[in-house]
């Protein structure tokens, strides 16, 4: 899979940041909560990434 940054709230490795992937979809990386109370499937998570991150990426074109 080719992995390719879009945007990013920082410069460092550990700030919520939104990828693009050769396989047309999106990765996003962000914490992981664990107070939500939902049954999330084994082969699945959630992330959990600032309204501001999505509003930078809409702003810039990217998505």
């Amino acid at each position: 899979m080719k992995v390719t940054k879009l945007v990013s709230t920082c410069d460092i490795k550990d700030c919520p940041t939104i990828y693009a992937t050769d396989r047309g979809t999106f990765l996003v990386q962000g914490e992981t909560p664990t107070d939500h109370g939902l049954q999330i499937p084994a082969h699945e998570t959630l992330v959990e990434i600032p309204t501001e991150l999505i509003q930078k990426a809409i702003r810039d074109n990217l998505i």
